[in-house]
């Protein structure tokens, strides 16, 4: 797969449906795939906090979940074909589920937010695409009770909604135990949005690059020092390298 540097991490320079055409191939033929994104605040996260940086850089396929990483790759001179959204992934892939007769695992949310996107699901393709769901709330002590629950539905693709970088961690501390399934991917808040607790940016601000505006004004107090203080300082990362690669 075609890869680039980028900022301190890695992105594979791949469209959606190459994306998706990568983990088709990864569950016929069973070889395994951790999957993982990279938007402009986990970047920021990545610089200091060596665990994430980990986590994510040593993810098998990795694609650019923010519209301002595309941007930043173009202005790097290595320009991505486009965004891969996570969300949208994910809900391709439960497409592609329905389609194929392979089976998910969903891990993550609240109790009632998992279970209404499990009605969901069920209704919209069918119930044995099911191969299990439990919640995101659990100790370090319950771990491996879950991973083991996890292996033994049988599930081929694993999708983890939880907040970063927890949800990275998770998937990377596990991914050895977790090898049978030949598809683990984290969807962080995915599981709100379909089951229609919070609601998406209208696509005109997908695509403008201002879905976190949308996401801050639903939730200004909590999400502004996110947004706010870790935009400004990607573009601070892209423009320092932007002009020290000219010093070069």
């Amino acid at each position: 797969m075609p890869r680039i540097h980028l900022l301190n991490t890695f992105v594979d320079n791949l469209s959606m449906q190459e994306t998706l055409q990568q983990i088709e191939e990864s569950i016929v033929y069973h070889k395994p795939i951790h999957h993982t994104v990279v938007n402009a605040g986990k970047i920021v996260a990545m610089q200091t906090d060596e665990v994430l940086r980990k986590s994510v850089n040593e993810a098998d396929l990795i694609n650019a979940d923010g519209q301002a990483v595309i941007w930043a790759s173009k202005l790097l001179k290595k320009p991505l074909k486009e965004r891969v959204a996570g969300i949208d992934l994910f809900v391709n892939l439960v497409e592609l589920a329905h389609q194929k007769q392979f089976s998910i695992y969903l891990l993550g949310a609240k109790q009632e937010v998992v279970e209404a996107v499990v009605t969901k699901f069920e209704k919209q393709c069918d119930s044995k695409i099911i191969a299990g769901f439990r919640n995101g709330y659990f100790s370090t002590s319950e771990e491996k009770q879950i991973v083991d629950h996890i292996v033994h539905s049988k599930a081929d693709m694993l999708f983890v909604a939880m907040s970063s970088p927890k949800k990275e961690i998770f998937l990377h501390k596990h991914r050895e135990a977790l090898s049978s399934i030949p598809f683990i991917m984290g969807v962080g808040g995915s599981f709100d949005v379909i089951s229609g607790k919070t609601k998406r940016a209208p696509l005109w601000m997908q695509k403008s690059g201002l879905e976190w505006f949308y996401r801050f004004l639903q939730e200004p107090k909590r999400m502004w020092k996110r947004y706010l203080v870790g935009n400004s300082k990607f573009l601070y990362l892209v423009f320092k390298e932007r002009f020290h690669s000219k010093d070069k």
